[in-house]
Order: structure tokens, then sequence, then C-alpha cells
């Protein structure tokens, strides 16, 4: 549907981890958000108000016993997702590469009909998939948009630790998964200033995603070894079918033209989730991209890290759910010491949450979930700011990304208001 012909749709139907449906809790519990009273906090307010409190009576951290706290409920394993549905998963919605305590690193999970398909392994992303009820022998493929380090922190462990042996509830990659992502890059660009920085193996300083799994189980291989001699498990050697993604000739280069506005081509159909992507820009990153997946439930884009880009635009264009990544410029703008060139290169290689709201409404898609959120400390931004941002010019859903939020897609189609 295009923009234009959309009725404005109701508030998002969103599953956050506190409110599914479930006996318990997850396991183990999400890393809560801090306190959030509507506006940006600076780091040194709360250290501030944190040593306020030890000076005035916090006496809890001096060692002063306290009541003990009433038990908690057995923790109970959350349900998976009905085989008959698809439903979207938020494993985490960081963005960047620092740590951070109130979410994970950015990865999400799409179930279609009892098969998993994952987008990105940010940190812990192994650790949030269980945390879902998603069974590891669903898992059907891996897609990197990219290989910078914040969103392939975790793809080795879906290799050595989920793909090792069962698990104490019997689950675990139990056949190959088919994982989809970048290859090499050909080229580094060139250095910014008068000392150039060291190159990380100069062999082969730009593998692609069969170099990052390769390199990845032998720079783990005694410990392969010895549990290969210990328990006969299979080893992570085969956990993975690798695709390095071919591109289409529209010119592309890792130097001059990373992202040539192209339309989106084909990079799997298995008969129920068809797969296009297009290339974005990224910075200095090659190749980076977006992916649409189409299922008979819905059609979801991620937008991978992508400054405002038409190329996304083409790819989306009607689709049901956008997730996308956003950074708060004016965050950096008046909070940080950040120079210039930081800012200029977050500008090129990012989208500012004032202008997704314009760019969600020329895709026509019912609902834009932002993720990849930086910065990512939810007592930093609140949910309340990101949304009233990411509104401004577009007339659908706006979803502020948490972690283990769940997004059932038939909820969520386009030219349709919420089911109950």
């Amino acid at each position: 549907m295009l923009a234009g012909t959309r009725p404005r749709l109701p508030g998002a139907m969103v599953m956050s981890s506190s409110q599914r449906a479930q006996p318990a809790r997850p396991l183990s519990a999400a890393p809560g958000p801090a306190p959030r009273d509507g506006s940006a906090l600076t780091r040194r307010r709360l250290l501030g108000t944190s040593a306020a409190a030890l000076a005035t009576g916090g006496t809890a951290a001096l060692g002063t016993a306290q009541p003990a706290a009433a038990a908690a409920p057995a923790p109970v394993r959350p349900a998976p997702p009905d085989d008959a549905e698809s439903v979207l998963f938020l494993l985490g919605t960081a963005g960047g590469p620092p740590p951070v305590t109130t979410r994970t690193g950015t990865a999400s999970a799409l179930s279609v009909r009892g098969r998993v398909h994952v987008v990105d392994c940010g940190r812990s992303a192994v650790t949030q998939y269980g945390r879902t009820g998603l069974r590891f022998r669903d898992l059907d493929s891996v897609f990197l948009t990219h290989l910078h380090a914040d969103h392939t922190a975790d793809y080795a462990n879906f290799l050595l630790l989920a793909a090792h042996g069962v698990n104490d509830v019997g689950d675990a990659i139990r056949t190959p998964f088919d994982a989809y992502g970048p290859g090499p890059a050909g080229a580094l660009p060139p250095a910014h200033g008068s000392q150039p920085p060291a190159t990380i193996d100069p062999a082969d300083p730009t593998p692609g995603l069969k170099g990052l799994t390769d390199k990845s189980v032998e720079a783990n291989a005694y410990s392969c070894n010895i549990f290969l001699r210990e328990s006969g498990a299979p080893g992570p050697g085969g956990a993975a079918r690798v695709h390095e993604i071919e591109l289409p000739d529209v010119g592309a280069d890792p130097l001059r033209n990373r992202a040539p506005d192209m339309e989106p081509f084909l990079v799997m159909d298995d008969g129920t989730v068809r797969v296009t992507a297009v290339l974005v820009p990224h910075g200095l990153v090659f190749p980076c991209f977006a992916y649409r997946f189409d299922t008979p439930d819905g059609s979801v884009v991620f937008s991978g890290d992508t400054a405002p880009s038409d190329n996304v635009v083409r790819l989306a264009r009607g689709a049901d759910v956008l997730v996308h990544e956003v950074i708060d410029l004016d965050f950096y703008r008046n909070s940080t010491g950040y120079g210039q060139a930081l800012l200029d290169h977050f500008a090129a290689a990012h989208t500012d949450v004032t202008l997704i709201g314009p760019l969600a409404e020329r895709c026509g898609v019912a609902t834009l979930v932002l993720t990849h959120l930086v910065p990512a400390d939810t007592f930093l931004v609140s949910d309340a700011s990101w949304r009233r941002r990411a509104q401004r010019g577009f007339s659908g859903r706006v979803v502020v990304g948490n972690d283990l939020d769940r997004i059932p897609l038939r909820r969520h189609r386009a030219g349709g208001r919420p089911r109950p």
C-alpha cells in the first residue's frame, strides 16, 4: 500500500517482556531499565543521585542487614510461539559496540511457521534467543547485515555453544543452519590522518562471512578439539552452511560507491519465506545490507545500519513492518564532548530519529519499529522521547523496541487495525 492511501492507525499491539501471556517470567530476568522521567538524564546527574543515596541512608550498600524480600515465583521456561503464526522477536536493541546495562546487543528473530530466522547476532543474542522460548532446534537461518562487531559478537556462540550439544532441557542446534551475509569487501579505505593505523591480519584484512565463520572456529581450536575427544559432540565445524551474498552488477565498489541506487534482489526463497536485499550506506563499511522477509503472515524489513536511504524505501515499499535503526544526534551534540568529525560520521552512517518518520511514511509501512538505539541506555533517552520524535511525519504505528519484545505479524498488517 502506498503511503498516501493508508488510514491513521492506533497504538501498536506489542507484547513486551513483562506483558506476555506466560505462566511466569522467563528463566532469568531481563536487565531492567532504570526509572525514567520522560527526559534525558546525564551520567553526572545519575552518579550524583547514587552518591547522595549512599550519603543519606543508603545503608544496604554499607553492609547493614535488610529484611529479606518475598520469595519470587519459580521461574518457568517461556512457551515457544505457535507454529501456525509468524512472530517478530527483538532479542536485543542496543546499537554500537560499547556494552550497556539496560539493553543487549542488536539482534532480532523472525519465527515463521515453526522455523526461526535470526537477523544479526549482537552481544547476548544466544542467551536472548533462549529467553524468548524459541527452540535452538528450530533455527533455520542467520542473516548478518554487515560485519561490524556489534552485529556479529554472538554469531560464534551459535556455532560454539548452541551447536555443542543438548542443554538441560534437551534442546540444541541439531542440523546445520544456513548463514547468509557479506562476502569479502575486497579493499580497505584509506586511513584518515597522518599516521595510518595498524592493519589486523594484513594477509586477509577484509574477510567475509566465510572467513568470519572459519576463523571463529579456528580461534577456538583447542576447546573444540578437547570437547570432541571428551564427549563426542559434533563440533562447530559443520554447524553452518555459509552463503556469501553475491552482489548484482549495479556498479558497487568498496571505495567509491558502496550503496548505489538499486532495485531489491533475491537472496533466498524456501517456498514459505522469501528474502530480498539492497545495499545501504553505512560509513566505510562494504557491503552492508538491508533485508526484506515476505511470509504468509506479512512482510518485515530490517534496515541494518544505514543513513537515510532510497534503497531502503524501495525495499520496504508496501511492507507491513519496518525495523529501522535510529540515533539521537541531539544527545551527542548537547550532552557529550564529541568532536565535529565524529558527529559528522554519525550523521553519515546512521539515521537520526527526526528523519525516520518521513522515511517510514514514504515506505508505506503500517508499523515502524525502532531498534539499534543510540544512545542505548534507557536512562539517557526515554521511550517517550524516541516515540514522539519518530512519530512526526508518520501516520502509522511507532514501536520503540525493547529487549524481548514480541510482535505478532498478523496484528501489524498494512491496511488493517490490530487484531484483539
